[in-house]
């Protein structure tokens, strides 16, 4: 029986695939971002379907740019926590690379070039020391954009960090928000070729998780979307007391997990505030060497963020994507489904379940594309395909062991 079969076999079937009784949405997070249509609306973007917008620049007609803005989500809570629970600073210093990666990231996946940072640190000083959180914040920054330097090459993935601004706002932070803004700059082209698209493409998925070769720890792989839904599912009722600044009393399912943040969980090899404090991967060192090398082949790439594995929906027009030879998703995944016994639709809508990126070729050129990435230790596998271009809408098919989901 085909992929389409099993979809369809029954109507009691295609209704299991399609509901949603999302846990996230109860906690207060559209992972769909609905509403955000009204501002694209907005914007002049010259590579519509692309991943992330691209504006003309006026003075340069064969060039795009970008000024891209995104944060550590709800992360910098779970620094807070292990601060208060377990003392000492550093675990702040972790933010500085989810901000930096989750903006480069994005902004690479238009094979643009990251030229100027800029972040935004709102805090709460009166219950976080706000010199200590800079100063671990500066150390952090510091790091990650040495870490990068040493692997420029002929195509700019380190940005010069530009400043920012520090905002005190103990009326309006409960504890601390880290945000960052990255402009960047595209030759047009050299951008994807998302008119190139067709079926039979292929989809290559970098891990998430694991431990590349510029990185000094093993990752999880959570990077920093799904963090709300991780925490509420995972962590004591204790903490929420204790600390109710972490939470918000309308929402009736926060904090109902099992565990400490210090609890080691076998199964992922490290405690869980390890576990979900694990930085947001960089996959510019990765994504630069491949542009470099098979720029012409690269039809469109995606940042598995918010949207997880469906995020891949916003690329392109009229393309039905079809993930069928996914990984079992990394540990961390595992342990948040069976503990918040969250459906696996909407575990595959929330969190990229240990396939950060993904890259979309013609068929041929793939093994050349995973070598690269797997020369910097980072797990690389075709993961699906195009099956058809030219419908009504996009469309993301998941066929996993845990169910068919059409997204």
């Amino acid at each position: 029986m085909n992929l389409f079969g099993l979809i369809f076999i029954s109507g009691m079937d295609q209704r299991l695939c399609m509901s949603d009784d999302s846990k996230y949405l109860r906690l207060g997070v559209d992972s769909r971002k609905k509403g955000v249509e009204l501002f694209k609306r907005l914007i002049p973007n010259i590579l519509p379907g692309a991943f992330t917008p691209v504006c003309r620049d006026d003075e340069r007609m064969d060039r795009g740019l970008i000024l891209h803005l995104d944060g550590a989500g709800s992360k910098p809570i779970i620094s807070y926590l292990c601060y208060r629970e377990l003392g000492g600073s550093s675990w702040f210093e972790g933010l500085s690379q989810d901000v930096l990666a989750m903006n480069i990231n994005d902004v690479i996946a238009v094979a643009a070039q990251p030229i100027l940072f800029a972040d935004y640190i709102a805090i709460n000083p009166f219950r976080i020391p706000k010199d200590e959180v800079i100063a671990e914040l500066a150390k952090g920054f510091k790091k990650t954009l040495e870490l990068l330097s040493n692997y420029q090459k002929d195509f700019k993935i380190t940005p010069t960090f530009a400043g920012g601004e520090t905002a005190d706002l103990p009326d309006q932070v409960r504890t601390l928000d880290v945000v960052g803004a990255l402009f960047g700059i595209l030759d047009i082209e050299k951008s994807p070729k998302l008119n190139r698209i067709r079926a039979g493409d292929l989809i290559i998925g970098l891990r998430s998780d694991g431990r590349a070769v510029y990185e000094n720890r093993e990752n999880s792989g959570i990077m920093c979307n799904g963090i709300s839904l991780a925490r509420h599912v995972l962590l004591k009722r204790e903490y929420y007391q204790r600390y109710p600044e972490i939470g918000e009393p309308e929402i009736a399912e926060k904090y109902s997990g099992r565990f400490t943040l210090d609890s080691f969980m076998d199964e992922l090899d490290m405690s869980l505030a390890e576990a979900l404090l694990s930085p947001t991967r960089i996959y510019a060192p990765i994504i630069a060497e491949i542009l470099m090398k098979n720029p012409e082949e690269i039809k469109a790439m995606c940042h598995n963020t918010g949207g997880g594995l469906a995020k891949i929906k916003r690329i392109g027009r009229g393309v039905r994507y079809v993930k069928d030879n996914l990984p079992e998703p990394s540990p961390i995944f595992g342990l948040i489904q069976r503990e918040g016994k969250i459906s696996w639709r909407e575990m595959y809508e929330t969190f990229n379940m240990g396939i950060g990126f993904e890259i979309i070729v013609e068929k041929d050129y793939e093994d050349e594309i995973i070598q690269i990435a797997e020369k910097y230790k980072i797990m690389a596998l075709v993961i699906g395909k195009i099956d058809s271009v030219g419908n009504p809408a996009n469309e993301v098919i998941i066929k996993s062991r845990h169910g068919i989901f059409i997204y």
